[in-house]
């Protein structure tokens, strides 16, 4: 059985594009989908698709258009490859030092990164942040914070050409072990 999970971009952090994770969870339970868990008051969700069938990008499509019936908002859903968030979990490349997962930013992709439009880009000049590209995710270690890093501003700019969201060390983490647990939330 292949869990995949929904993460929905740019809600929940305002006043304004707020979607309930009961709303959620009932809009892919009416889409098809077994055992809908969502992680609190984020967005993301992890859930069974029903046998056969649409992919992960149909997944998030078939969701955007479910919360702009429900809620009449325009939310961006990707829904990456099933077992995805566990293999970005299990390969945070900054391992070895004393890293705050709070403080490392994990953006998720809907495609694989095209170095190129990266290799201007030098991670030096924006110290202390780090950074790794990954096949479809871009990690940035902030130990200031993303909201005063310069390095994330400077890769929001690049525009890697494909669809993105970010979430925290943390949160990858749980959602990773959301998808390998048999256990409700």
């Amino acid at each position: 059985m292949t869990r995949y999970v929904a993460l929905s971009r740019g809600i929940n952090v305002g006043e304004h594009r707020r979607v309930p994770m009961p709303t959620l969870r009932e809009s892919l339970a009416d889409l098809g989908c077994a055992e809908v868990r969502a992680y609190p008051r984020s967005g993301n969700a992890v859930f069974v698709p029903p046998a056969g069938g649409a992919g992960p990008a149909a997944w998030g499509e078939a969701l955007e258009r479910a919360i702009a019936e429900r809620l009449s908002l325009d939310v961006r859903v990707l829904v990456p490859e099933g077992a995805e968030p566990c293999r970005v979990a299990a390969r945070i490349p900054f391992s070895g030092r004393d890293i705050d997962p709070a403080r490392l930013l994990v953006t998720l992709l809907s495609g694989p990164v095209d170095h190129a439009r990266l290799a201007d880009l030098d991670p030096a000049a924006y110290a202390p942040d780090q950074l790794h590209v990954g096949e479809r995710e871009v990690h940035v270690h902030c130990p200031d914070g993303a909201r005063q890093s310069r390095l994330t501003q400077a890769l929001r700019e690049k525009r890697p050409g494909l669809f993105g969201t970010a979430r925290d060390g943390n949160t990858v983490r749980a959602l990773a072990a959301m998808v390998t647990s048999d256990e409700p939330r």
